[in-house]
């Protein structure tokens, strides 16, 4: 049965990615063998499930009708391991998490080790998402809890304010504008800049449309840490948040933008379930840790 719901998950993974690739990076697979487990269920039940092209994978007819109640099946295990989880109590579980770099970087680490010392018992399972990503994780039931820096607008969902989170200027160490504790928005205007593109992120973009600007972007990219790379190199400035610019191991000036821009830093749960033993008492412990503000880097 263990095997059968590796594949279904493998299988509804790809369908939700569009890739093989793509499913082996969310559920720590290699791409052969998600696609292998695919094509045993497909052998298994004597019907094609996907599409291979040089495109994004898509189901077939048998497919769309069968993936229904797959995820039926799934979901009805992760409930299964949930009132196991309660029947135990918090001797043992597994807490389920959906989350970005910095919160994965800066918060998490010092919040596991933490409570781990109490409960030495929960095991965790991390996914790495953009923020469309963990809004869905988490509506589907995939994850527990999912840290994102808005409210979402699912009504399935319920947000629960952690923390303040500061929109920063970033720029080369000896830049022009370096020598000035904020830098006005209309400033970052004048040069190349560098744009972090999330799917279901507009903050940056934000900052600028309130003042009716447009940045003039050069080069736009997923990655937070590649950004500092390129700022550091010169090739243009960029906006990012505080939280990842903790510890960051590049070269940079890091300013305020004038005016000052926030994002607000929540925890998501499903609004329909009661969270299994570990995952509440986790998210007391993450509230008791990371309630107080983040710390600004200084200008």
């Amino acid at each position: 049965m263990e095997t059968n719901l590796m594949k279904y998950q493998a299988f509804l993974e790809s369908c939700r990615t569009g890739s093989f690739t793509r499913a082996a990076r969310r559920l720590s697979y290699s791409q052969s063998g998600v696609s292998r487990m695919v094509a045993d269920l497909e052998q298994d039940w004597g019907v094609s499930l996907l599409e291979r092209g040089r495109g994004p994978l898509r189901l077939t007819p048998d497919g769309e009708r069968l993936r229904p109640l797959v995820r039926e099946v799934c979901e009805a295990d992760r409930r299964l391991r949930m009132q196991v989880d309660d029947i135990r109590g918090i001797r043992a579980g597994t807490v389920r998490i959906g989350c970005f770099s910095s919160v994965a970087t800066h918060w998490l680490p010092e919040v596991m080790r933490g409570f781990s010392r109490e409960y030495p018992d929960v095991d965790y399972e991390l996914l790495m998402g953009d923020y469309a990503e963990i809004e869905s994780w988490c509506a589907e039931g995939r994850v527990d809890l999912g840290f994102l820096p808005f409210v979402p607008k699912s009504p399935l969902l319920r947000t629960h304010p952690l923390a303040t989170d500061e929109l920063m200027a970033v720029l080369p160490e000896g830049h022009r504008l370096a020598d000035q504790a904020g830098v006005p928005v209309e400033k970052l205007c004048e040069e190349p800049f560098i744009m972090l593109r999330k799917s279901g992120d507009t903050e940056v973009v934000d900052i600028f449309s309130r003042v009716g600007l447009r940045p003039r972007v050069r080069f736009t990219t997923f990655d937070d840490y590649a950004i500092m790379s390129m700022v550091e190199s010169g090739l243009g400035l960029a906006v990012l948040p505080a939280l990842i610019l903790r510890r960051n191991p590049y070269h940079l000036a890091v300013r305020h933008v004038e005016p000052r821009a926030f994002r607000t830093i929540g925890v998501v749960s499903r609004r329909a379930e009661r969270p299994s033993v570990a995952a509440a008492r986790f998210m007391e412990h993450l509230a008791a840790a990371v309630l107080a503000p983040p710390r600004t880097p200084s200008p």
